[in-house]
């Protein structure tokens, strides 16, 4: 997967992992916040992701490991 496609695949999922932080921190604020720090784990660790497998999927990983650890 290119660079290009990566951002624009993670882009597309913003609002959706929106939606997921949400329920997990019933809270706004502190979803925005698991959002911008999930997408920028996602871009940090963009070497660990292996092309044809689930992007959905490794990003709400992510996003849950990063809720467990920090909140």
């Amino acid at each position: 997967m290119s660079t290009l496609e990566f951002k624009q695949q993670l882009i597309s999922l913003r609002q959706p992992l929106y939606y997921f932080a949400l329920g997990l921190t019933k809270d706004r604020e502190n979803a925005m916040d698991l959002v911008q720090d999930s997408m920028l784990r996602a871009l940090t660790f963009r070497d660990k992701f292996q092309d044809n497998t689930n992007f959905k999927a490794w990003l709400y990983t992510i996003m849950k490991n990063t809720f467990i650890n920090n909140y």
